[in-house]
Formats: structure tokens, sequence, C-alpha cells
């Protein structure tokens, strides 16, 4: 697993509120070397649904990605799940996108 990497993850089991309720893919947003030393991956996911937020991401589908439509990425919906919820890797984000959701991460925390 690596920063980057596209997963479809399980986020039905025990979801609250406003949390996902249903499988999605998810991109990791964690370092490679903090992913080495933990079982628990921090993700954003994304959503098919194109009207977000101004900070969320619009990815457009690609043979690299392998999404299945055009989606955003909620970088406010910063999850951290056990590797136990992944169910398989689906694709890669193209670097463009990586750059972009290190930006908001810069701005989500004020470092």
């Amino acid at each position: 697993m690596k920063q980057g990497e596209i997963w479809f993850i399980d986020t039905s089991s025990k979801a609250n509120g406003h949390e996902y309720q249903k499988n999605r893919p998810m991109v990791v947003i964690e370092s490679d070397r903090q992913l080495k030393i933990t079982n628990v991956v921090s993700l954003m996911p994304f959503t098919s649904q194109i009207n977000g937020h101004g900070d969320d991401i619009l990815v457009r589908k690609s043979s690299i990605n392998n999404l299945l439509y055009d989606s955003l990425i909620k970088v406010h919906h910063i999850s951290t799940l056990d590797t136990q919820r992944f169910i398989r890797k689906t694709g890669i984000l193209e670097d463009e996108y990586i750059v972009k959701i290190k930006e908001y991460l810069k701005r989500h925390f004020g470092i």
C-alpha cells in the first residue's frame, strides 16, 4: 500500500450521522513512511456527486485511476480506517491531484 493508491473500502460498518454509509473508493493520503508502522490508514473518499464544497478536488476518470465516473475527493471527510476494511486496490491517483491534496492538508491543519 502506498500514498496515492485508490482502494475500494468497506465504510458501511457502524457508520453514523454524516459518515459515508456505503462502500466506496478512497485515496490513501498517509505518507509511505507512516504506512510501514501502522495498521490504520488515513484516507479521503470519492463521490460521483459533483456538487461539492469549494475545497473538494475534481478528478477526471482515467485508465490510471480507474474511477468509473468523474468524481470529487471530499477533502473534509478525512478518515482513518483499519486495513481490514480494504477490499481491493482499484487504481492510482495522478500526481497533479496528490499535489492538490497536500496543499489542502496544509490549509486544513494550518501548517
